[in-house]
């Protein structure tokens, strides 16, 4: 049986204590958190927000049975990132046997440089389901990689035994206006979660939820703002959106992604979620200013 994702599940940092190892303590501290809140329908560890690369077999498996003893009803999800599909595979199964419900299977990332070969997404996504049981997310990446799907691929992925959602973050608004409104009519049942942390409101109106590290921040606007899409309400939607700007300006408008992974943890920190922002190597800490921009930009969004 499917998870029903049709709400937010953000995808939480890993924090760590400032000698950078994994800290569980907090890790089971924000989970709780986490699942106090109305309408959070799954939390999603090990993924680019969560530094999942960078933690070994044993910590990712730690992490993900701390968040299940901590999360109650609302399901863990596990980034699998192996970059072979055996590897997958078996990641896929420890995950499984650690608690996790789902898992968010990343491409194999010597794609994002090479590209991938026709048949090899829909071959992964077979080996690891087969392999460990787990139902799976597919995740289609930035239209700027080479590990972006064509439609083609993403209607035979989206049809395979196991596959129950889309990670849609194409961050192409022309493919994404074109491609989303055939998997809905091709695949109805398949739910489709937005994961455009930086610019939401495009997407909001054509959505099932959301899938993003934003949600970690500030999950409380984002649930409202899943309600203004589903309501088709654009003035409510709109008014959410430029309340988060400050946010959005302040965490992922900084040059790199992965910077906005640092600038995750430096929120966590002014709202008194995490003690401090360390973060593993090749991360590096941002500039001093950083804190403080971040602070004055969730006052202005009251979410301070």
């Amino acid at each position: 049986m499917s998870l029903n994702l049709r709400g937010l599940t953000p995808a939480p940092v890993t924090p760590f204590t400032r000698d950078l190892e994994v800290d569980y303590d907090a890790v089971a501290s924000l989970t709780r958190w986490y699942a106090s809140l109305d309408g959070i329908t799954g939390l999603v560890c090990l993924g680019h927000a969560g530094e999942g690369t960078y933690l070994t077999a044993d910590e990712q498996v730690r992490v993900i049975e701390t968040m299940v003893e901590n999360a109650g009803d609302v399901p863990i999800i596990a980034g699998i990132t192996g970059e072979g599909d055996k590897v997958a595979g078996l990641e896929a199964s420890r995950a499984v046997q650690a608690g996790a419900k789902a898992g968010l299977l990343y491409p194999s990332h010597g794609w994002l440089r090479f590209g991938y070969q026709d048949g090899a997404p829909q071959e992964r996504y077979r080996i690891v389901h087969e392999e460990s049981g787990l139902p799976l997310i597919l995740f289609q990446y930035p239209d700027v990689t080479k590990a972006s799907y064509n439609l083609e691929t993403q209607l035979e992925i989206g049809a395979q035994p196991g596959v129950f959602a889309t990670k849609n973050g194409v961050r192409n608004m022309r493919r994404w206006d074109t491609e989303i409104p055939v998997l809905r009519a091709e695949l109805p049942d398949l739910q489709i979660l937005s994961c455009h942390d930086e610019y939401l409101l495009h997407t909001m109106f054509d959505v099932d939820g959301l899938l993003v590290g934003y949600g970690g921040i500030a999950p409380e606007l984002l649930v409202e703002l899943i309600a203004a899409g589903k309501a088709q309400d654009y003035p409510r939607a709109r008014a959410l959106h430029d309340t988060l700007l400050p946010v959005t300006k302040a965490v992922y408008h900084r040059g790199s992604h992965m910077e906005g992974t640092v600038a995750l943890k430096l929120a966590l920190v002014e709202r008194g979620k995490l003690e401090h922002a360390a973060v593993r190597p090749p991360l590096q800490p941002l500039a001093e200013h950083a804190q403080a921009e971040i602070a004055q930009a969730l006052k202005e969004a009251g979410i301070l």
